[in-house]
This record gives structure tokens, sequence and C-alpha cells, in this order.
């Protein structure tokens, strides 16, 4: 007796279909699972077992053989328990017909028969959909999760007896459904906002420049001035979510098994800020089983390194693939996989150890050998790779006691999104989406300067020696800031306010 159906496993964030066969033939009770199984896709005979049995179906006393194909794919997690118990129950005739060879089928089975919520179920949805399928019968915790894919229908179950009773179409479920423009209104809104920061003109000037053209960005200053404020508020200057971004960013948390119950679909723009103690490994993504690191956990957000030279250097030093290819590769032994990473990188450091060298209420009591050491811990590779470098100073009282209402966010979204929607026009039938993400082709045509803009770039190149990434940064950026004003050509003010932003660049000299 063989029974055939299909389920899916996840290759980094992508779902791949699998074929799961299930012959049972006579001979001593036997059961083996073939086809590069993990060790909880074997440990799943156990948990099928007694799940069958407390469900009140009969578990064949014969030789089982499961193969999941194609078996040169490693298989994990227990995602395979439901389509393995189905597996068994079509291939003793408790199922009959084949409707279930036209959904893809995922879950874990518990010892008494309940189907238990598993991660992925977006990806497995949208392979679903792409490959033809009717539907995904899944964990009714994970429905809501995958009904944000249209166009399939999303059966959600709790035990094992519902799912043989749809499939002998003996009991109807109704397909569950959302409203995404629903989910994109009540989840795509934040509580913080640039009005309530006082002060810092110039730093959120800066800002609105890196958020308008997807630039990176490092703001210095000493503690308290209000660096952590403004990074988290990033977010809601920069443009809204696409649907295929947020689907994009969701599969990522699916598959990591951070998605809320509540909140099935990502709406806002990822907001990182892990800790100076990080791995490489958790930055980056990669382990024994290759998982997302916090930069493609940013994708299509901001990732904020607080106390940037806190950080290990060997740990800031895999950012560079990242941030110039919006991807990460990671090789192992029997697999490849690639994460998405494009991300806008927000990083804020002290301007010495012990934070107030230039604070005129302050004395900096570092020496010049702590500072060189301090700072030499961002290597200039990176630094090259940021493109604004702006200094955050100290607030003063009048801007803390001012209680006048400061420019909001939505006002200074909206000038970032009629610069972006300058940039979309620019870059249309490219891969390109914003102005960071120029090269040399584009800068050529898009960045062209007059006399007077290439003496005063030429100046300020021989003066600071400035590297050829550092000097296409200027370009980028000053391309940008003539967005915000709407001017066609880069003048001689837009080239002028993006030196600026090379502070580092300048106290080098």
């Amino acid at each position: 007796m063989l029974a055939t159906l299909f389920s899916s496993s996840l290759l980094g964030i992508e779902a791949i279909t699998v074929a799961v066969e299930v012959d049972i033939a006579p001979g001593l009770p036997q059961f083996a699972t073939v086809g590069l199984p993990d060790g909880a896709v074997k440990e799943s005979k156990d948990r099928v077992k007694a799940g069958l049995k407390n469900a009140g179906f009969d578990f064949p006393a014969r030789r089982i053989t499961v193969n999941l194909a194609p078996a040169d794919l490693k298989k994990e997690g227990a995602a395979f328990d439901l389509p393995i118990s189905v597996g068994i129950l079509a291939a003793t005739g408790v199922i009959t017909g084949v409707k279930q060879k036209e959904y893809l089928i995922i879950g874990e089975v518990s010892l008494d028969g309940s189907i238990k919520p598993v991660r992925g179920a977006l990806p497995v949805a949208v392979t679903a959909r792409r490959e033809g399928f009717a539907g995904v019968i899944l964990p009714r915790e994970n429905a809501q999760e995958a009904a944000v894919v249209e166009g399939i229908d999303i059966i959600g179950v709790s035990e094992l007896a519902q799912v043989v009773g749809f499939l002998n179409s003996q009991l109807q479920i109704p397909p569950f459904r959302v409203d995404v423009r629903e989910l994109f209104r009540q989840h795509g809104e934040s509580g913080d906002d640039f009005s309530e920061v006082k002060g810092q003109e110039h730093a959120k000037r800066a800002l609105e420049v890196a958020a308008a053209g997807g630039h990176n960005l490092l703001m210095i200053g000493p503690p308290g001035s209000g660096k952590t404020m403004l990074a988290r508020r990033v977010p809601t200057i920069l443009p809204r979510m696409t649907f295929e971004e947020a689907i994009e960013t969701t599969k990522i948390y699916s598959v990591m098994g951070l998605l809320e119950r509540e909140i099935p679909l990502i709406a806002n723009r990822p907001f990182r800020s892990p800790h100076h103690t990080i791995s490489d490994i958790g930055l980056i993504g990669g382990g024994n089983t290759p998982r997302p690191g916090e930069v493609s956990l940013s994708h299509n957000g901001v990732l904020f390194l607080d106390e940037l030279p806190e950080f290990k250097k060997h740990v800031l030093e895999v950012l560079r693939q990242p941030l110039e290819d919006g991807r990460v590769s990671i090789s192992r032994a029997l697999s490849s996989m690639t994460y998405p990473s494009r991300f806008m990188l927000v990083a804020a450091m002290n301007p010495c150890p012990c934070g107030y060298l230039g604070d005129l209420a302050h004395q900096c009591s570092c020496t010049p050998v702590a500072l060189q050491r301090y700072r030499s811990r961002i290597s200039g590779p990176l630094l090259d790779r940021i493109d604004l470098h702006v200094e955050v100073p100290a607030v003063r009282y009048r801007d803390l006691a001012d209680r006048s209402e400061a420019e909001s966010s939505a006002t200074i979204a909206s000038r970032v999104e009629r610069s972006r929607d300058i940039q979309t026009d620019r870059f249309e039938g490219t891969k390109i989406h914003c102005n960071a993400q120029m090269n040399a082709r584009h800068l050529r045509k898009h960045c062209e300067l007059d006399a007077t803009g290439n003496r005063m770039l030429e100046l300020v190149t021989d003066r600071l020696g400035l590297s050829a990434r550092s000097f296409t940064r200027i370009l980028k950026v000053a391309r940008t800031v003539a967005d915000l004003e709407g001017s066609e050509s880069i003048r001689e003010q837009h080239l002028s306010e993006a030196i600026q932003y090379r502070s580092l660049d300048r106290k080098s000299c």
C-alpha cells in the first residue's frame, strides 16, 4: 500500500515542495524515514504513532517506509508530522480519494492528536500558490499568517480528526480569510514622532537626507544628546512599505518564528537594535543550521548599532558585504543559502571614550592615545560605507524648555516620499530603488557637476585625502539633497551640504 502527498521544507526564506511517499508493507513492525531527515524529523515516528492512537485511529503494526523527496535536500523540523500521519492514514484506507494531493500539508502532531503551529507558514503559502496547489492545510494558529497570500485556500485545523474529515469530504472547513488592507491600516502606524525631539535641527535634517536617499548614517555625540531617540524615529519618516516589501520581510520573521499571532503581516519597517555583545553569526546569520541574522531581520528597515566602537571589530567587518550587495550568502558543506539584507544602517558613537570631547559643559579626560585607540575600532573601509557622519551636540536648556511643537514625522515623511518618487522615475526599469544604490554608470549619468562643483570637489578630495568610495558617497548624497529641493541638477549648495556630512573625514586631515 502506497500513498503520496505533498508537504514543504524551508530553504533559506523560501519553501521547497517535498513529496511525502508512505509505503506500508508486510513484515516485522518497523518505521523508517529516508530523504536526509534531521533529528526532529526522525523523532516524528514516535509523535505520529502516539498521536494517531490517541486520536482514535489504528497504527499499522507493519513495515512503514517514509520517503521525503527530493532525497538530496535536508529536511528539518517537526512540520512533517502531519503529512506523514495523513500518508499513513491514506495508505491504510482511512482517507480515501486523492484530495490530499491537492494541498500542501504542514504541521506538528502532539501526542494527543492535536496540531501544533510551525515556522514558515507564509513561505509555504507563497510556494503553494506559485506551483498551482488548491491551498495549504496547516495548524489553525498559522492560518492568519498564511492567509495573507491571496488566491489559494488556507485550511486551519486543530486536530487529526478534522484533517481526516476534511479530506474525506465529510467535514466542511471554510478557508481562512484576512483583509490585507485592514492589516496595513491597523499595524502600519508607529507611536514615535519627530515632533517629540527638542532641538537637534541639524541632525534631523541629516536623517531626512539619509531617509530620502536610503543612505547609511553615523551620529557622533556625547551621552544624553538624543542619538538613540533620533534613531528610533527614523522608520517613521521612511516611505511606507509596499505589499511586496511587507511579504518579503514577513517571510524572514516567519522562518525565524518571530511573528506574533495578532500581527500576521509586518506593515511597519523593521527597527533592529542588537546589543554590542552580539556575535558575528548573530549579526550576519549562520550557524550549524543557517538562520538569518540581524542584518536580514532589518531587511527593508533600519539596523541601529548603538555604541558602535564597543562592537567587536571582526563583528563590524562582516557588515561590508550586506552594505554593498544588499544580501548575505552563507555557505555550508551541504548547502548555500542567500538571505536578503537591504537595510539602512544608523549607528551612534561617543566622540571619545569618556564621551565629552568638545563638550563645553564637561571636561574630557581622554588622552590622545586613548582617543586614537577608540576611533581605530572602526575601520576605514567600514566608515567609507557610511554616507553621512553627523555631529549631535548636547541639547541646550532653551531647546529643552521650548514648548512649541517641532516638525512632525508626517511632514518630514511627505518630503521624503516626494524625493523617493523622483528616484523611482529616474531608475525605472532597473533594479535600483534609491540614490544610495547607484553604481558608477548611474553616477556619470545622474550626478553631473558644473565647473564650480568640480573645483570644489577636487579641492575637498585632495585636502581630506578621500577614498574613491567616499568620493562617490558625497556625489550620491548631493544627488539626494538636490532631489529634496526638486532640482534636476546638483548645485554648489547641494554639494556643500553633502560635504559637511563627512565630519570624520574632516577630522582626519
